[in-house]
């Protein structure tokens, strides 16, 4: 340590997926935080998870939240919670980028806690 600033080797990978992309920028024992892009026009599964509860801070663009039977439309600076359990998805209605981030709190955050309700892409489970 230097100047009381701890230097961290993490590689950050980005993952591509049909609606857009994830980086993970930090993944730890008690809670995981990713970058999420969504292109214009698409949206993610309309899904659920049973271990870890999520808070989506939006940074650019506009989405489109749905959480259970409501949805809200949200903005850069404006955030919402997501419930263990709850069912949610997120969605680019506009013609720019979205951009949020997602931190995920809970005992387990891998990508097979995702239960897929709706799918635009044929990966419900």
């Amino acid at each position: 340590m230097k100047n009381n600033i701890e230097e961290k080797n993490f590689l950050q990978i980005t993952e591509h997926r049909p609606w857009g992309s994830f980086t993970v920028l930090a993944d730890e024992p008690d809670h995981k935080v990713k970058r999420i892009e969504v292109k214009p026009g698409k949206r993610l599964s309309l899904q659920r998870h049973q271990h870890r509860q999520e808070h989506w801070l939006i940074v650019k663009g506009q989405a489109l939240v749905t959480l259970d039977d409501k949805q809200l439309t949200l903005f850069a600076g404006e955030s919402v919670d997501i419930k263990k359990r709850q069912i949610h998805r997120v969605e680019n209605p506009s013609p720019e980028l979205l951009v949020f981030i997602e931190v995920q709190l809970g005992d387990y955050f891998g990508e097979d806690d995702i239960e897929r309700l709706e799918d635009d892409f044929g990966r419900t489970t």
